[in-house]
């Protein structure tokens, strides 16, 4: 009988990969807004992602998005997991997020406490070690970036 060794670092990637391929197969978030307060067209010519991003809003507070559109699995699922962190979100708390997952990427955003704001959309940390997927998973957040930033 052998003892196998716990890596926890393999486990929390597997998890953060099932994460991923769960929101890239089956998102709950792709979908028309009845009616949406702003809507966005981002695109990564790259690879020809390309995505709709609907926000209703309800005085400062996110009150509910959704996306269509096509690409890869980085692409979609990052937009569906964005969606979920940032719903329910006041329009600065959102920025503050988009900043912290912006940064992630960039390998700027380092400590265990900020990266704790993203939830779930932590399960990108390690995009940065393929940079032919960066665009793909900044895409949305870039959009909802310009979303905010047009309409102060």
């Amino acid at each position: 009988m052998s003892i196998r060794k716990v890596n926890v670092m393999e486990d929390l990637t597997d998890v953060y990969n099932d994460l991923i391929m769960e929101h890239s197969m089956n998102s709950y978030n792709k979908k028309k807004l009845k009616c949406s307060d702003f809507c966005e067209i981002g695109h990564n010519p790259n690879c020809g992602d390309e995505i709709t991003l609907e926000i209703k809003m309800n005085g400062n507070i996110i009150e509910d998005m959704a996306f269509s559109g096509h690409g890869c699995a980085i692409s979609q699922s990052s937009t569906s997991i964005m969606i979920d962190t940032l719903k329910g979100k006041t329009v600065e708390e959102a920025k503050e997020i988009i900043k912290t997952f912006i940064g992630m990427i960039k390998r700027e955003t380092k400590t265990e406490e900020e990266l704790q704001k993203l939830e779930d959309a932590i399960a990108f940390r390690n995009i940065a070690n393929m940079p032919a997927r960066v665009k793909c998973a900044l895409l949305a957040w870039h959009t909802v970036e310009d979303i905010l930033n047009k309409n102060k």
